[in-house]
């Protein structure tokens, strides 16, 4: 719809904006005064109001409340600027001040136009996600994944600090976005951070910044990720891995909403609603003494659990069909179809790398395969290993199986087999033989 309302006490504004923008292909009304343009906004839908500041019968800025969803561009005089600047405060998407330049206003209109197209398409883009997966794009038909569901609509409109706790890749990144999308600080920036990204000399001035001098290297100020997220979310992927100093820091944020950068003596305040995520057993290492109590408790004013993939073998199937559409069309081809044997295979998967294993055995698969998926295009075997037919491996912890597998298979496979079976990267798969022990063994 390219109808627009021009709203101007005088005539020959009215008039020639109406021909100026009639030759461009709109469809214009025009109205002389408040009276007239609620009378018009009564009976017709418009794309866009061109509004004088100052009307007959009273400000141009009384109809904003009125119209709703309505895009509204003031008119004003030079001399009104600033008045045009504070309607837009009470909601004008835009102003421009008399006399007008043709082109100008062509291209004002055009932009207004561009810019409700664009948000009717994300809110349309975002019901239709809403309504096909409930939380984000995560798949979950499963009683765990709906109670998960449930609990984000609860927690996602308040400013609750959230500790998400699951292995790894089951989600606690797209669980931490579904609930900053849900929240009122979805029109701001949410930040995630991998603490286990970031060197341990170098956590505390990316997260809280460092001002000039404040160390080797630092040759002029910088704003820090939790500075970043002031007003939005802050999202903390393996929080288990920050330092006593960034914990100590980090429960300040927590406590007085308040920030030091490393090197500064003054304090800067800071608004965030903070989510946190680990798959490391905080209890212990409070016991242990690795990580602060006091934080802790901050963290867990509402605590996710995510299940793991071979919890919820019913997600399997949806959730398999989903992804192979998400990379046929990242990858830009059909996805071909999967074969019994296949299907056979990742549902007898212990998925230790949970649904990011999954989605690369099936990137992998999309790739390889040229009629039907195999398990040799997985990367799975045909028959369940007769060695261990019979035990539960539900009952395992990741990082049980992670030691059993790696100690089978590290003699017949390179480390690229092994991070690939395990849905790792090498350098994870590295990092993780180091923290437990298990270095490459050479012949």
């Amino acid at each position: 719809m390219n109808r627009i309302l021009v709203i101007d006490d005088e005539e020959i504004i009215r008039n020639g904006l109406a021909r100026l923008l009639g030759r461009e292909g709109y469809t214009v009304d025009t109205a002389g005064s408040l009276q007239e343009a609620r009378a018009a906004l009564a009976v017709r839908g418009y794309a866009l109001a061109l509004c004088d500041l100052r009307l007959p019968d009273g400000e141009g800025t009384e109809l904003l409340a009125e119209a709703g969803d309505l895009p509204v561009v003031i008119m004003t005089s030079y001399a009104s600027v600033r008045s045009a600047v504070d309607a837009m405060k009470q909601g004008a998407v835009d102003y421009i001040a008399k006399p007008f330049d043709h082109d100008e206003v062509l291209l004002l209109v055009a932009r207004s136009l561009k810019q409700r197209r664009l948000e009717e398409e994300n809110a349309r883009l975002r019901s239709d996600l809403e309504a096909t997966w409930p939380v984000g794009g995560m798949i979950g038909e499963s009683a765990a994944m709906q109670r998960v569901f449930s609990w984000v609509d609860k927690i996602a409109d308040t400013d609750a600090t959230v500790l998400i706790r699951g292995e790894s890749g089951t989600g606690k990144e797209l669980v931490a976005r579904a609930i900053h999308e849900r929240s009122a600080r979805r029109d701001q920036a949410i930040v995630a951070v991998n603490c286990a990204a970031i060197p341990e000399t170098l956590i505390e001035a990316e997260l809280f910044g460092h001002e000039k001098g404040a160390f080797t290297g630092a040759i002029r100020p910088r704003q820090g990720l939790i500075e970043a997220a002031d007003g939005g979310t802050l999202f903390l992927d393996e929080i288990g891995e920050l330092t006593p100093a960034a914990q100590a820091r980090l429960l300040r944020v927590l406590q007085e909403g308040e920030i030091r950068r490393v090197g500064a003596t003054g304090e800067r305040h800071v608004d965030i609603r903070l989510v946190a995520a680990t798959h490391r057993d905080l209890e212990a290492m409070v016991r242990e003494g690795s990580f602060r109590e006091d934080l802790y408790y901050r963290l867990k004013v509402v605590q996710l659990e995510l299940p793991p993939l071979r919890d919820r073998p019913e997600d399997l199937e949806p959730l398999t069909a989903y992804l192979l559409d998400k990379i046929g069309r990242r990858l830009r081809r059909p996805p071909p179809a999967l074969g019994t044997e296949a299907r056979q295979a990742i549902a007898r998967h212990a998925w230790p790398g949970n649904v990011r294993e999954l989605e690369n055995a099936l990137e992998r698969a999309v790739i390889l395969a040229d009629g039907t998926i195999t398990p040799e295009h997985l990367g799975l075997a045909t028959e369940p290993d007769e060695a261990h037919a019979g035990e539960v491996l539900p009952e395992l912890s990741l990082d049980d199986y992670f030691r059993r597998f790696v100690l089978e298979n590290e003699g017949q496979m390179t480390e690229t087999e092994l991070a690939r079976r395990l849905g790792i990267s090498r350098k994870a798969l590295w990092e993780r033989r180091q923290r437990m022990g298990l270095p490459r063994q050479r012949d």
